[in-house]
């Protein structure tokens, strides 16, 4: 039995497009084989990155507001709240304010689960960034 513990330093970023989107992993397959858990940051309110989730996932707000919207409309969680996504949902992950920050953990791990689906080509959209989402 082990006990690790993580801050956004020890992330991994991957910015969405050109946009101040970015996904850190701290737990991926070189460290857990089942899960895994990161952080979610999205600098500027009203900014989207459209995905297809492929595992299942819990968002816990931090930081601002997140809001979720899908064909059957929209939810918005702020700092203290959850939102539980399915596998399977189609939606859009939206700032509701400035510096919104999430903490996400999913099961099995996001970026495998999305590589071995047939929506694989999503994750086109990302790239790796040098250092942290608070300095890029």
């Amino acid at each position: 039995m082990t006990v690790t513990h993580y801050t956004s330093k020890d992330a991994k970023f991957f910015q969405y497009l050109d946009k101040e989107i970015f996904v850190g992993d701290v737990l991926d397959p070189s460290n857990s084989g089942h899960m895994s858990a990161g952080y979610y940051r999205n600098k500027k309110k009203g900014e989207n990155n459209e995905w297809i989730v492929t595992y299942d996932e819990v968002l816990v707000v931090t930081k601002g507001a997140l809001t979720i919207r899908t064909a059957d409309g929209a939810k918005t969680a702020k700092a203290g709240e959850i939102i539980f996504l399915t596998k399977g949902t189609a939606l859009a992950y939206e700032a509701g304010e400035d510096d919104t920050e999430v903490v996400y953990v999913s099961y099995p791990h996001w970026m495998d689960a999305q590589q071995r689906s047939e929506h694989a080509h999503l994750l086109n959209s990302y790239h790796p960034v040098g250092g942290s989402a608070e300095t890029a």
